[in-house]
This record gives C-alpha cells, sequence and structure tokens, in this order.
C-alpha cells in the first residue's frame, strides 16, 4: 500500500484521498423517455396495480383492444366502469375499478388456441373452475372462454382475469 504525504495531506492510502472534482456540473434532473412496446400489456399492468394497492381508479391508454377488453370486463364485473378524455393530443381511459380483481395478466405469445383447447388453457391460467375468464380474440371479436366453447369458436389466447 502506497502512502503519499504532503504539506496539507495526513499519511492516507492513495485511494482514499480526495479524487478531483468534475470541471462541469451535474444536471439537476435527467428527463426519461418510456418507449412502450406493448401498450395492452402496460395498461393491464397498471390495472394489476391499481387494484392491488386498493385504488378506486386508474388512467391508462385508449385502443380499440383496449376498450373491448374493458366492456368484457365490465360485463363480468371486474370493473365497474371507464370513460374516455384526451390529454393534449393523446386519448386516455379513466377506469373506475371495483377491487375485485385477484389476478389479471396478458398472454405472451398469443396462443393460437382452437375451439377443442380452451378447456387446457383454462386449466393453466384459470385457478379454479367458473372463477374467472380468458380473453380470447376471435373472428366475431373479444370473447370470453366461456361465450367462444358456446359459439363453437376458437382463435387467439389475449388475456386472463380473475
Amino acid at each position: 500500500m502506497r502512502l503519499e504525504q504532503g504539506p496539507d495531506t495526513l499519511a492516507q492510502p492513495v485511494h482514499m484521498q480526495k479524487m478531483p472534482q468534475r470541471s462541469r456540473p451535474k444536471p439537476e434532473f435527467q428527463e426519461v423517455w418510456m418507449i412502450l412496446m406493448d401498450r395492452f400489456a402496460d395498461v393491464i399492468n397498471t390495472i394489476k396495480t391499481n387494484e392491488r394497492i386498493g385504488r378506486r381508479e386508474c388512467t391508462v391508454y385508449s385502443t380499440g383492444l383496449v376498450k373491448a377488453t374493458l366492456d368484457l370486463m365490465k360485463k363480468e364485473k371486474y370493473i365497474e366502469d371507464y370513460s374516455e378524455f384526451s390529454e393534449r393530443y393523446v386519448k386516455r381511459l379513466r377506469v373506475v375499478l371495483s377491487n375485485r380483481i385477484n389476478g389479471i395478466g396478458v398472454v405472451k405469445p398469443r396462443f393460437s388456441i382452437s375451439k377443442n383447447d380452451i378447456q387446457k388453457y383454462e386449466e393453466r391460467y384459470i385457478p379454479s373452475k367458473d372463477f374467472g375468464i380468458l380473453i380470447i380474440s376471435t373472428p366475431k371479436g373479444l370473447m370470453t372462454n366461456k361465450e367462444a366453447r358456446a359459439a363453437n369458436l376458437g382463435g387467439r389466447l389475449i388475456a386472463y382475469v380473475y
């Protein structure tokens, strides 16, 4: 260990001496831009987070897929209501939560399921029979697993809610 001594320093190891200050000042704050790759997953995650901390409402992005999903969730009474508003040039949705969601998530990759495979995915994503829904994108639009089974349709698995 090398020690340095000088007129204004005591005997200290080199690594413990004060280092010279930076020449330019550090910025007070740094602006961060988030790039969202999947708005739908961000919406579902926002709803899950706000449900867990007990908030009564949250604000999410507005897309056609999100509106159709929220319509299904409203019909199944997982949310109370939602309304659209504009925030500058961006359309957003204000979702009124009912605190009935125990678990919610996006299914990735979006599995292609036939009418016979619905039960297999119910067992995988829903904890119990008749407790929760799978949201499936079919040629007739978004449907729950029960509606898709009754209509004898398959499609792509989008999300689950219980």
